[in-house]
């Protein structure tokens, strides 16, 4: 049984459809990457699973419950937080109180579940006083995605996370990904570099015009000619 299964998903903003009959899956431990043009409904598809967006038909399940129209509040009780490409972080705050911002629903001690984040994200503990809004895009986006793992979620949904970013802070938010993985939670992201996530990812799913294109493991997706002319740059 998959850890995270959308299902057959149809959804959208008011009347307009974006997505038209969606299937993706997420395997314990996996990194799953979705690929595909703009305006493809990759956004789209996180949002309907995190509830942020009501399915009009299809069945979203995370570790065989039904999740399908749950509101995120209860969603992130239930093991799945989910990182927004834009306004993911407090500039105001501190990088500590950001992350404790993220455990808002937990009572008793912090201390056991920030140093976890410290110790993946090492270069955050030297900087858990500054305030975030005085950080570099790549420092906000670990953040970000750290303030997400201090409710040891199951599955870690990430919309573009190296969107805006230099070249040098990619790698370095790729980087913090895998370490993100290799701490045994799954992770189904949204990215548009396409060649480097696919690089890193067990698998992918290509969605155009907000139906599965196609989908095999992140390697099969690199060596085929046709989603190289179309999303790979040749």
């Amino acid at each position: 049984m998959p850890l995270l299964e959308a299902t057959g998903i149809r959804s959208g903003y008011g009347d307009m459809e974006v997505l038209h009959g969606v299937d993706v899956h997420l395997e314990a431990g996996e990194l799953v990457t979705i690929i595909g043009p703009n305006g493809a409904g990759k956004s789209t598809l996180l949002k309907t699973i995190f509830g942020l967006l009501k399915a009009h038909a299809g069945v979203v399940r995370l570790a065989g419950r039904d999740i399908t129209g749950t509101p995120p509040h209860r969603i992130v009780h239930w093991g799945m937080c989910y990182v927004p490409q834009v306004d993911n972080v407090f500039p105001s705050l501190t990088v500590e109180e950001n992350l404790e911002m993220g455990a808002f629903i937990l009572r008793g001690r912090l201390a056991p579940r920030l140093e976890r984040v410290y110790s993946l994200f090492p270069a955050l503990a030297a900087r858990r006083r500054q305030r975030v809004g005085k950080m570099s895009g790549g420092e906000r986006q670990m953040v970000a995605m750290g303030r997400a793992l201090m409710l040891d979620p199951k599955v870690l949904l990430l919309d573009e996370p190296t969107a805006a970013l230099a070249p040098n802070l990619v790698e370095q938010v790729f980087q913090s990904i895998l370490a993100i993985k290799d701490s045994g939670v799954a992770i189904l992201m949204v990215e548009q570099n396409a060649r480097h996530s696919l690089s890193i990812s067990d698998r992918g799913y290509v969605l155009v015009d907000g139906r599965n294109r196609c989908h095999g493991t992140g390697q099969q997706l690199l060596q085929d000619e046709e989603i190289g002319r179309m999303f790979l740059g040749g």
